[in-house]
């Protein structure tokens, strides 16, 4: 059993994280939880062909969408993973930037870009999942693949086998519980999609992500919104612990430093090439067209309601970020220094996964909306909404770094005289400051670019910037989708360039060492 560095400081780590938890997600997925378990009306639900229809769609939508993203994933992903070429930090920021755009942005640059005629239908999002989805396949299978030895391939090669036996009989055994961990993820932002199913599925699409907000806000019907939210729930649970599973059973793979080769012949050349122009091109063209009919919308970004709005979300951001980062950062310390129960605490820290953002909002929404408890007009319950689904990211991140600091460092510290209080303060928070920077600025993307609970807090005095894309592009009127469209070009710039940028230093940090 490994001993806690700090014992005495370790036990109280978790007292402020489990009172938030417990006041703004505890308490409202228990009202949820509450309010519809009305067996009956829970059984007239299911039984109604309205609900059946609206379910099989979503799981329909779920499955191709997750079998494109990995149709059209995994060739830039060989190309990511085996070959060094010019622009490839720039195709990888390419890759991964609609993944860090809300869905909501995503949805309304493919508004922009595909004909009239496939607005609000099923192929639109479908296309908007595959688009957003491309860098989870890839972030999480490339590092598997760039570590398969080379020469196994030239071995397989020398021995006659073709190249589609080769990755069938080597290749893909290697990197299959890496992708079985991507579909899985895939699928589970595929199955709580909001954004992009609301701009591009419009009325005639909806899933049961969507429903909950349609049957809550537009209908008014609380008790069907509710119940949507428990089926939901227990879906997102299964899903999440056959993730959990898949991460566990991944084989841990050793750090290999194998250099990635510039592509050589004809043949690897060409095939580099294609992939990284067709890759670029696919998501490019929606930030292409977003940008061309943004032209008539920029005088306005400064403006009145959507200068409020940048305003409004950068606040968010910043109180968001504070308030996950501290409380994430207790939980992954609490985690790392915790001497018995540390599954408990995992568990714990994974919570807000367990249920969707929509469900989060409207938890929120009924149990702060009585007296002496009316939190719901406040300005701080958005950003308290927006913390709690990023904490659960705050701490894979901070922990991992956490876990890896030598205890040798601080008994080297304690025999110098250093009391635990020192001991933390010159070595571990040191070491760690990386990772909290990064955690706060993962946290306030997470909040500038959350929409699904947010769609169930907002006033018309407090948007965000999601919110209002989404409201510019349901009103009739060129103006109004180009001011739509403006921001989005905001969010795709912004997104892009802080990826190339930590691409590039991420490199030179690798570099140095």
């Amino acid at each position: 059993m490994t001993i806690s560095p700090y014992p005495r400081s370790s036990r109280w780590l978790l007292v402020a994280p489990a009172l938030f938890l417990l006041v703004f997600l505890g308490i409202p997925t228990t009202v949820v939880v509450l309010r519809g378990a009305d067996f009956q009306s829970l059984g007239r639900l299911l039984a109604s062909s309205s609900f059946q229809q609206i379910a099989w769609f979503t799981l329909v939508q779920t499955a191709l969408s997750t079998l494109l993203t990995i149709i059209f994933a995994l060739p830039v992903t060989y190309v990511l993973s085996r070959f060094t070429f010019t622009g490839k930090k720039l195709l990888l920021a390419l890759v991964t930037a609609p993944f860090l755009l809300p869905t909501v942005v995503v949805g309304t640059a493919l508004f922009a870009l595909l004909p009239t005629s496939l607005h609000y239908t099923a192929t639109a999002i479908v296309i908007a999942h595959v688009l957003f989805n491309l860098a989870v396949v890839v972030r999480l299978v490339m590092p598997r693949w760039s570590q398969i030895d080379p020469e196994l391939i030239h071995a397989a090669h020398t021995l006659g086998a073709s190249s589609v036996r080769t990755f069938r009989t080597i290749t893909f055994p290697l990197i299959r519980p890496a992708l079985g961990y991507a579909s899985t993820a895939v699928a589970l932002f595929c199955f709580t999609s909001f954004g992009a199913v609301r701009i591009l599925g419009g009325p005639a699409f909806s899933t049961l992500e969507t429903e909950i907000y349609v049957r809550a806000v537009l209908l008014g019907d609380l008790q069907s919104a509710v119940a949507i939210s428990i089926v939901q729930t227990i879906v997102l649970i299964t899903a999440l612990y056959i993730l959990t599973r898949l991460s566990r059973t991944q084989p841990n793979t050793q750090t290999i430093n194998i250099t990635a080769p510039k592509p050589s012949g004809f043949s690897q050349r060409a095939v580099v090439g294609l992939v990284s122009s067709i890759t670029a091109i696919i998501v490019l063209a929606p930030l292409v067209a977003v940008a061309w009919k943004s032209s008539s919308g920029w005088s306005a970004v400064i403006s009145g309601e959507t200068g409020r709005s940048l305003y409004v979300s950068t606040s968010f951001a910043i109180v968001a970020a504070l308030l996950a980062t501290t409380l994430g950062t207790l939980i992954a310390l609490a985690t790392a220094y915790a001497r018995r129960a540390s599954r408990l605490v995992e568990a714990f820290a994974s919570l807000p996964l367990m249920i969707s953002a929509v469900t989060v909002g409207l938890g929120i929404l009924i149990t702060f909306d009585h007296s002496p408890i009316e939190f719901r007009a406040s300005w701080w319950i958005t950003p308290v909404a927006h913390s709690l689904i990023a904490i659960p990211l705050v701490v894979r991140i901070v922990l991992p770094v956490t876990q890896a600091i030598p205890q040798d460092l601080r008994d080297a510290a304690a025999t110098l005289g250093a009391d635990p209080k020192s001991q933390w303060l010159t070595i571990d928070f040191p070491l760690i400051q990386r990772a909290l920077a990064t955690a706060f600025a993962l946290s306030a993307a997470v909040s500038l670019g959350e929409f699904g609970a947010t769609s169930f807090l907002t006033r018309r005095t407090s948007e965000t910037l999601p919110v209002t894309i989404a409201r510019l592009l349901s009103r009739p009127g060129d103006t109004q989708h180009a001011k739509a469209f403006a921001l989005s070009t905001l969010f795709f710039i912004f997104s892009i360039s802080a990826v190339y940028l930590s691409e590039i230093v991420r490199s030179r940090r690798n570099n140095n060492l």
